[in-house]
């Protein structure tokens, strides 16, 4: 892309109030302004879980739907404020727009058969992994969680005394109401070709904040939260997607994950929502590195890769339709 047409600045959370105080306003912003909101009492849990649902659905990731406010719910806050040029802390407008798009925080979800054919006895060892087919998720709950953008705390929380390894076909939970991860819906090893226009977007990764912006020219088009890897082992600068696919094979090998040198000694992992990698990597133009799915979407925001980008499965899977091969990324 024309790197002069990137935007001045990533406006993380750290510095957003800097930045608003020397954005212009257009007219009718001023009023706008007058109407605030301070984030919402932590003890109303519903309110909360109605602005995760919103900002996720608007592309601005909370990280895991929970009910609680942390770094994550209030970045999406003050990202999607940028876009309406609001104050980054004031929760009004997304409080209005949250109570209005998500009537009911939660939603009652059946469990099905095929939603148990994705459940299966996951050997915790690499080297029996990569004699399975498929890295299922482990339990109905760990598959529950993820479809609907939460961890399973926040799954006991709201269903209590449930008891989940009675979990069957035909069992009823309550779940957030969020449009669902679907992985029976990821297609296999799809492999995406360059766009005219998403190829020329921009992914700005900011490893200390640990958010990862989606830019068309200077307009914000997504922001989600993200794991960077290892001090040692994380790639400043500027690169390029190369690669884009879906359910793919993961070359787990001890020595490039510890010491980010690969060595003989190594196991091909099947694909799968347990997978290091998750269900979707984009790889960038420095070999071994990429942005890629999770299977650990609770420890989002974590050091924990050996230099790649980590999302969670369902944000990884959303950036094949904000991006395609050739578009830039710029690790700072």
């Amino acid at each position: 892309m024309n790197r002069a047409a990137a935007p001045p600045f990533t406006p993380f959370l750290a510095s957003l109030v800097a930045a608003f105080a020397m954005t212009a306003l257009p007219a009718g912003a001023a009023l706008k302004k007058l109407r605030t909101a301070p984030e919402p009492d932590a003890k109303d849990v519903d309110t909360i879980t109605r602005v995760q649902i919103f900002l996720d659905e608007s592309l601005f990731g909370p990280g895991k739907i929970d009910g609680g406010i942390g770094q994550f719910t209030r970045s999406a806050v003050a990202h999607y404020n940028y876009v309406f040029n609001l104050q980054p802390d004031n929760w009004f407008q997304v409080i209005q727009n949250a109570t209005k798009s998500v009537k009911e925080p939660y939603a009652n979800y059946e469990v099905t058969d095929s939603d148990m054919s994705f459940v299966a006895d996951v050997p915790a060892e690499p080297e029996e992994q990569a004699k399975l087919k498929s890295l299922s998720y482990r339990s109905i709950a760990e598959m529950i969680a993820e479809r609907f953008h939460t961890d399973e705390k926040f799954l006991g929380k709201i269903n209590p005394g449930t008891n989940w390894s009675a979990v069957k076909a035909g069992s009823s939970v309550k779940v957030p109401n969020v449009a669902p991860f679907r992985i029976e819906d990821v297609p296999k090893h799809r492999q995406f070709k360059p766009d005219e226009r998403l190829s020329k977007r921009l992914v700005i990764v900011d490893t200390k904040q640990r958010l990862a912006a989606v830019w068309e020219g200077e307009k914000l088009i997504a922001m989600f939260p993200i794991t960077p890897g290892q001090e040692k082992f994380i790639h400043r600068g500027e690169w390029t997607i190369n690669i884009m696919m879906t359910t793919p094979e993961f070359r787990w090998d001890s020595q490039m994950l510890h010491e980010g040198k690969r060595s003989d000694v190594y196991y091909q992992l099947p694909p799968g929502p347990n997978s290091p990698i998750g269900i979707f990597w984009a790889g960038i133009n420095k070999s071994g590195i990429g942005l890629h799915g999770t299977n650990s979407p609770h420890t989002i925001g974590r050091s924990e890769s050996a230099g790649c980008i980590r999302f969670a499965n369902w944000d990884a899977i959303r950036l094949s339709d904000l991006v395609r091969p050739g578009a830039s990324v710029e690790m700072r």
